[in-house]
């Protein structure tokens, strides 16, 4: 699907595939505190969601559309270059959402330290080959599951879930100091 088509739809197809990943993100850890990992923290937020992981679904759709618009390569180089290039950028991502998260709020919402290949707290190449095939199963089956509702989705309830999320951003914020 061509996402690029003019900016309104643009926008609000980047928005609802955040609130989508971030929900399915808060849904998966909650599962796998319960089930897994029951000392594990699913978040900083209140509501249901995850931001970190509609931020990563984002870059994935964004790599993913430039590689297969901008290089003229055969379609399976395509999507290598697409899967390293975005496992790169959500191992990034994971770093510095763990690095900002314990610098403003003096709070370590996970660590990897006792993972054999870490780096400090918020990364570690086991979990860099779980976003790598975590992106993979995005780009060939969650996406083009999400894109054949997600254009269906109201802008007023994009809106909505955008201003809830900005008001729970805010009072986690304010109750954490």
């Amino acid at each position: 699907m061509d996402i690029l088509i003019n900016g309104d739809y643009f926008m609000f197809y980047y928005i609802n595939m955040f609130f989508i990943c971030s929900i399915f993100g808060y849904f998966m850890e909650t599962s796998l505190k319960t089930f897994l990992f029951k000392g594990m923290n699913n978040g900083i937020l209140f509501g249901p969601w995850i931001p970190i992981y509609g931020i990563g679904a984002m870059i994935i759709c964004l790599v993913s559309d430039q590689v297969f618009k901008r290089f003229h390569f055969r379609k399976s180089v395509k999507f290598v270059i697409a899967v390293l290039l975005s496992t790169f950028l959500l191992t990034m991502l994971e770093f510095l959402t763990g690095n900002l998260i314990e610098m403003l709020f003096h709070k370590v919402s996970w660590n990897y330290n006792q993972l054999k290949f870490h780096f400090g707290h918020y990364i570690a190449l086991e979990i860099s080959l779980v976003w790598a095939l975590f992106t993979i199963l995005f780009m060939k089956f969650i996406r083009p599951f999400i894109d054949k509702f997600i254009i269906k989705i109201p802008k007023s309830l994009s809106v909505l879930f955008f201003g809830i999320l900005v008001v729970d951003f805010f009072f986690s914020i304010l109750l954490m100091f």
